[in-house]
């Protein structure tokens, strides 16, 4: 078959199920977490290349929308010292997972459950700083959202939207449609690209240009190299399937998921043993508005 998605053709993940279900807990994203930790290339890790871009002085207002389970802010806080942080999400049990990791901190910040685009509990002018990574693409209504980042910034204040290039993660993504290729009655549902695609990095200035006078990227590579099979597919796991588990009604059942596994997981193991590890490539990057 070799269906391949149009990058325009991509999922849309529901707030409410990002809510109930994907982060229930932190689980996926600390798999994720982990693995760009043990097995990414890049030397300079995300956390030091957002600090460098929000250009802190260290008495900053932070405002962290899509906090997730406080990883970002525990970085940050260093740089802070006489800071304060808001994390703000739309999960209740992945804000529970930033509490626990951060209680007995010395972190000034304030755990708010709510959505990006909706930040009517903040005043206008209430933040010297205000970041979104890899969480925009949630948004029911993206637009909103930046106009709201805007309006609660100080005058001179700077916002910084994580996203990625719609080809990145390919490696991942060419192993996963292989696999769907040769598998039996796949629902022709599963052949989208990233819901990242909705705020990318070929998009994404020309959605925050309308609310913020300069829109810069900073782009960079990482190449995650991963030394066995099973590593690889807690990532990939980690990733819905490629989302391919996010659709709620398919009703796909644990059986073809275990196909699906096994499939990528052969590919996986055979480049493996040729090459020694399996490369997934990771295109991303920060846009920085003022």
């Amino acid at each position: 078959m070799n269906n391949r998605p149009n990058p325009e053709d991509f999922f849309r993940l529901t707030p409410q199920d990002a809510a109930n279900s994907y982060f229930n807990t932190d689980r996926m994203l600390a798999g994720k977490q982990y693995a760009h930790r043990m097995f990414g290339s890049n030397p300079v890790p995300l956390p030091e290349r957002l600090a460098q871009k929000l250009a802190l002085r260290g008495d900053e207002d932070l405002l962290d929308l899509g906090c997730g389970n406080g990883f970002i802010i525990e970085h940050l806080n260093p740089h802070m010292p006489s800071g304060s942080f808001v994390g703000l999400d739309i999960a209740p049990g992945i804000l529970q997972s930033a509490r626990e990791r951060l209680d007995g901190t010395n972190i000034r910040c304030e755990w708010v459950e709510g959505s990006a685009d909706d930040l009517s509990q903040f005043d206008d002018s209430s933040f010297d700083r205000a970041i979104a990574l890899y969480m925009m693409h949630y948004v029911d209504d993206i637009d909103r959202a930046v106009a709201e980042t805007a309006r609660v910034l100080r005058p001179g204040g700077l916002f910084i939207l994580g996203t990625d290039h719609p080809h990145s993660l390919r490696e991942m993504h060419a192993v996963h449609f292989d696999a769907l290729d040769a598998m039996q009655d796949v629902p022709s549902e599963l052949y989208k690209s990233s819901p990242k695609n909705r705020i990318s990095l070929t998009n994404g200035q020309e959605q925050l240009k309308h609310h913020f006078r300069n829109v810069n990227t900073h782009s960079w590579e990482d190449v995650l190299r991963f030394p066995d099979t099973g590593s690889f597919l807690d990532f990939y796991q980690s990733h819905n399937y490629c989302s391919a588990s996010s659709i709620p009604g398919l009703h796909l059942g644990e059986e073809f998921f275990e196909e699906l596994r096994w499939r990528v997981g052969y590919q996986v193991e055979q480049i493996i043993g040729e090459k020694g590890h399996f490369s997934v490539t990771k295109d991303t990057g920060l846009i920085i508005c003022d």
